[in-house]
């Protein structure tokens, strides 16, 4: 129990548990900080990957911190403070902006390290956003998890480097590793999706079904290729994503697959829960983000997975493609180039497209693990707390 006592204990913050970046990294954090001897903590709404905080060896503690009213986030701020003095927790990780500007107040009054990390893009497009986003520039620390994000916060919030962290998002490589998929797996996506087994290539775009992602661009693509009359393969293209709740975008979507005549080579897969399987069924995978991303974790699995990847050339893809040797950039909202990359890698060899997979998955080895991710996430809270965590996590040797 003395043991106990002495281990740190590590507070994560954000909205709530649901699939995405912001959520996964934090269930990874909770694996680290277990096996690292610490007391993982986190303080959300509930969601989808609640249970696996458990499974993981930390503690959920249920509290809506996704409401962004000054006097929501100043009740939020004393409920930290108490969880904070209550749990002795030694440090508080801030992954969202809500969430963030409660853990401030709460870790000021308590003199406790404050962490955050830059997820999003978070552009300041109205009066007052930046004040707003500026409190994920304020940490003890600041963590960005991208050269993208690392050169934005420097630009627009004067972040130095003697606070400023870059620790890219990883893959599990063990989890997204072709060599671990069987294929009753794949034919449970296949049927899923409602497609038949019949050897026509899958192109496969995992995203939610919102503007910004580049459905329609995808699908202005598609069109182009056929008209052109590019592949005699036949080919079939999966969206893979959640529908947002009250979003007209879905229904425009699936209209415009009517006009553009697509409706035999288009499904709507809705959101997978095996996602190595439907990586792994894949003759390549599309990420024509309209927007540039901050990370883009799907392409990393992609490439873990040793699958083809089509990306559009801004944001943290042009750090995580290199074009060529891991898979092909295509210049932002271009559709005839897009339509062209698509055509060439459904034309190429079998030993072309392996080549460039097996280039993908080695890069992601070397550079995008999420075993480097924790190590290194520790790491920054050893620069706070001297407990000797990312030590002790390499010394369990447990993972990819």
């Amino acid at each position: 129990m003395n043991a106990l006592a002495r281990s740190p204990v590590i507070l994560q913050v954000l909205p709530a548990l649901d699939a995405g970046g912001v959520e996964r990294g934090t269930v990874e954090m909770v694996q680290a900080i277990a096996q690292a001897g610490g007391i993982p903590l986190v303080a959300s709404a509930e969601g989808r990957l609640a249970p696996m905080i458990a499974y993981y060896g930390g503690r959920h503690i249920p509290l809506e911190l996704g409401r962004k009213s000054p006097f929501a986030i100043l009740r939020n701020a004393r409920k930290l403070k108490a969880i904070i003095r209550k749990e002795k927790v030694s440090l508080v990780h801030a992954r969202s902006r809500a969430p963030a500007w409660a853990a401030k107040l709460a870790c000021r009054s308590r003199k406790v390290p404050f962490i955050t990390t830059w997820h999003g893009v978070h552009n300041a497009n109205f009066r007052g956003k930046k004040a707003y986003n500026a409190v994920l520039a304020a940490g003890d620390r600041v963590i960005a998890i991208s050269q993208f994000i690392a050169d934005r916060l420097r630009r627009e919030y004067e972040v130095g480097d003697d606070r400023l962290r870059i620790i890219p998002r990883g893959a599990d490589t063990v989890q997204f590793d072709p060599e671990n998929v069987r294929g009753d797996r794949v034919s449970a996506v296949l049927n899923s999706w409602n497609i038949e087994d019949d050897g026509a290539a899958i192109i496969l775009m995992p995203a939610r079904l919102t503007e910004w992602k580049g459905q329609g661009l995808l699908l202005d693509a598609l069109s182009i290729m056929i008209r052109e009359r590019w592949t005699t393969r036949p080919w079939v293209c999966v969206f893979a994503g959640e529908t947002p709740e009250k979003s007209s975008f879905p229904a425009q979507l699936k209209s415009r697959v009517v006009e553009l005549g697509l409706t035999p080579h288009v499904r709507f897969g809705g959101h997978c829960t095996d996602m190595p399987a439907a990586l792994a069924l894949s003759e390549m995978v599309v990420v024509p983000s309209l927007r540039p991303e901050p990370f883009g974790r799907v392409v990393v699995e992609a490439q873990a997975m040793a699958r083809p990847v089509i990306v559009a050339a801004h944001g943290a893809a042009v750090e995580t493609v290199r074009h060529g040797e891991t898979g092909l950039l295509f210049p932002p909202g271009d559709a005839r180039v897009l339509a062209e990359m698509i055509a060439a890698t459904l034309e190429a060899t079998d030993e072309e497209r392996m080549a460039l997979g097996h280039a993908a998955r080695l890069n992601v080895l070397e550079h995008y693990t999420t075993r480097s991710m924790q190590q290194a996430t520790l790491a920054v809270y050893d620069e706070m707390l001297d407990e000797g965590l990312a030590g002790r996590f390499m010394e369990q040797g447990v993972g990819e």
